[in-house]
């Protein structure tokens, strides 16, 4: 049985695409691509298809990731363009690799958002910033199915910034524009529960909803900062396997040997 790793993205007004939706549209994208899909046992089976932490409803992302597992061998680029031609615009599968390791969830520890704020000067979200930052407690609540929680955001946020970029948007109209680097802890901190720390701590209330896409999503790299590509160690796993044969065949021959 071979493994496959998927990235793909939610664009546009795909954004709004709940994950139940996304799965039926990948499930008919596996069958119209012919895909040689292993399947679950039972009375219903189900292709055997696994999610790893999906981006809420609403919010775009350029960094989704699922596994699949075949009956048959596929090239991972050739399988990748067959999927992406299968689904609709602004769900796009961007990268594949054949899996070589394990632990593809627990290597998604962190997330990388952009958070674009239309009418918020970004003077005034520097200053949001600066004392959500200097807070050494951030309380937000979220309402859930068992009522209303209340729970600190601060821990979660390793990082949040403001950032310089206007691209595609009017010049004369404000638009402030936050990254913010996250840790996947229990219980999750999303960007909306930030938004809300912002409000609490600067009272920075934008006067329409945010338009929140996550960047990336991965192991969070404590010496860089950075998030870094979750798919990596199967690429390195592959081009270690593929790097062995070439080896072997450039090996000097023993003295006295045929």
């Amino acid at each position: 049985m071979q493994r496959i790793r998927l990235r793909y993205t939610k664009r546009g007004r795909l954004r709004f695409t709940s994950h139940r939706d996304f799965q039926r549209a990948f499930e008919r994208a596996l069958r119209r691509a012919e895909v040689p899909m292993a399947y679950s046992a039972g009375f219903t089976p189900h292709p055997k298809v696994s999610y790893a932490n999906a981006a809420p409803t609403g919010t775009g992302s350029e960094a989704e990731y699922l596994e699949i597992a075949l009956t048959e061998p596929r090239d991972p680029e050739t399988l990748r363009a067959l999927l992406d031609e299968s689904l609709p615009d602004g769900l796009d599968i961007v990268d594949a690799v054949e899996a070589r390791t394990s632990g593809l969830a627990d290597r998604l520890t962190a997330s990388v958002w952009e958070l674009r704020l239309d009418g918020v000067d970004p003077v005034d979200a520097q200053g949001a910033v600066e004392a959500f930052t200097k807070a050494d407690t951030v309380e937000v609540q979220r309402m859930t199915k068992n009522g209303v929680r209340t729970f600190d955001a601060r821990p979660a946020v390793v990082q949040l910034e403001t950032h310089s970029s206007q691209a595609d948007r009017p010049s004369d109209q404000p638009c402030a524009i936050l990254r913010l680097v996250v840790r996947h802890v229990t219980p999750a901190v999303r960007p909306d529960d930030v938004l809300s720390g912002l409000r609490a701590v600067a009272d920075l209330a934008p006067p329409v909803p945010a338009a929140v896409t996550r960047l990336a999503q991965g192991l969070f790299d404590e010496e860089t900062g950075t998030v870094t590509d979750p798919l990596a160690p199967d690429r390195e796993a592959a081009e270690a396997l593929t790097a062995q044969p070439a080896a072997a065949a450039t090996a000097p021959t023993p003295e006295g040997s045929a």
